[in-house]
């Protein structure tokens, strides 16, 4: 698998939280990540989500509960959650998942503000509604 530099953290431990849906990970370097399964979810690698090209990600919505029901291992280099929506194709890599922990802050909001660009939320996979305000004018 390319993309593994030595020096890349091995974690040493990864706990799912269920009830507060955050996936923990201490790596090797002392570093501990809280990562919630919404963040994985909305910033998963898969083609799914990723798109196949530069421009096609595809914004995920109504994240908001979305659990993590298994990790498998993907040899020695990343883990793949199955979440609970069905979506299992993501192989994280130590190093994407490093990448997630130091960078969640910058990439929350990044993602809060493509949903409110996109006029959708974490709530609500359908389709934007239109509010019910300025019908009926007698």
């Amino acid at each position: 698998m390319a993309g593994l530099s030595p020096d890349v953290p091995i974690p040493t431990e990864i706990k799912l939280h269920q009830k507060s849906r955050v996936m923990e990970i201490t790596f090797s370097d002392g570093a501990c990540f809280k990562l919630p399964y919404e963040l994985l979810r909305v910033f998963s690698p898969s083609a799914e989500v990723r798109g196949h090209s530069a421009g096609q990600e595809v914004l995920q919505t109504g994240k908001r509960n979305v659990g993590i029901s298994a990790i498998e291992p993907v040899g020695n280099y990343g883990v793949k959650p199955i979440f609970s929506d069905g979506h299992d194709t993501g192989l994280y890599s130590w190093d994407m998942l490093y990448n997630l922990g130091v960078r969640q802050n910058g990439l929350w909001q990044e993602y809060l503000s493509r949903l409110e660009a996109a006029n959708a939320n974490r709530d609500d996979d359908t389709t934007p509604k239109q509010t019910a305000h300025g019908h009926g004018h007698h």
